[in-house]
């Protein structure tokens, strides 16, 4: 008896060990295997930051020239510039911690008054801007849309056009480009294709020397923006003439107009 009674007490410890082996590995399993931090809530801010950390704010960039694709790429840079009985377009060009970087023409922000003006956006999305400033040298003006305007949510859905002042010293004469600006109603984009034909033509009504070429631009695009076939902002579109002539403050100019007014290298 002792002996069986020494055999049942061994049977009962292996069973309490292999019982106690099972129930753990539920346990087990149900521990996370990811580390705890990438399974927290990420906020609207943090997104932003990892989207300005990352560069994730620009448009892409073809590596082949095609206009219609390209355009579809940078249409959301594009926005209408609301100023009661007047309008004109500008160009997201950056987008920084503190809110989008729209890039117009100085005549435009002639008529801008911060109590009455509004951006609207592409997305449908409607704000309020500041003024940063304008040139003195070109036709270029800027203002800022701060992220608070539109909340956190709509400003990482935001876009901003590549531009580099490398862009145009590669622009070539008969390159097709084309022009993107406001129309007259509310959610219209304008698109017109063109061709360059000179990179630098002095034009004294603008005082300086422009981006000139063949197209058709329509009241209210000033501002607008010109871009190559791959979807580089190569200026801003300034004027145009009933013989379908266009002119345009090149992109060189506006990053240099940039640090002008801010005191920041727009590269």
């Amino acid at each position: 008896m002792a002996k069986g009674g020494r055999i049942n007490k061994i049977f009962v410890v292996i069973i309490f060990f292999l019982g106690c082996f099972f129930q753990a590995l539920p346990v087990e399993a149900k521990e996370p295997t990811l580390p705890p931090h990438l399974i927290q809530s990420v906020s609207g801010e943090d997104i932003v930051e990892g989207m300005l950390a990352l560069d994730l704010f620009h448009c892409p960039v073809l590596e082949e020239p095609d206009l219609e694709t390209a355009c579809e790429n940078v249409r959301d840079t594009v926005v209408r510039i609301d100023m009661g009985k007047a309008y004109g377009s500008g160009v997201i060009c950056w987008i920084t911690a503190d809110g989008a970087v729209i890039a117009t023409n100085r005549h435009v922000l002639d008529y801008w008054r911060e109590e009455t003006g509004v951006i609207r956006f592409p997305q449908g999305y409607y704000a309020g801007a500041s003024m940063l400033g304008s040139s003195e040298t070109c036709d270029v003006g800027f203002l800022l849309v701060e992220k608070e305007e539109i909340g956190l949510q709509a400003f990482s859905g935001l876009r901003c056009a590549f531009s580099d002042a490398g862009i145009y010293g590669g622009l070539r004469v008969d390159e097709a480009i084309f022009c993107l600006g406001a129309g007259r109603e509310e959610d219209e984009m304008i698109f017109e294709e063109a061709v360059l034909e000179e990179t630098d033509k002095y034009i004294e009504a603008f005082g300086g020397k422009m981006l000139y070429g063949r197209g058709f631009a329509r009241e209210g695009m000033s501002g607008g923006g010109m871009f190559d076939g791959c979807g580089r902002l190569v200026g801003l579109l300034t004027g145009g003439t009933y013989q379908n002539e266009i002119a345009g403050v090149p992109v060189d100019q506006i990053l240099v107009a940039y640090w002008e007014v801010t005191g920041v290298t727009g590269d």
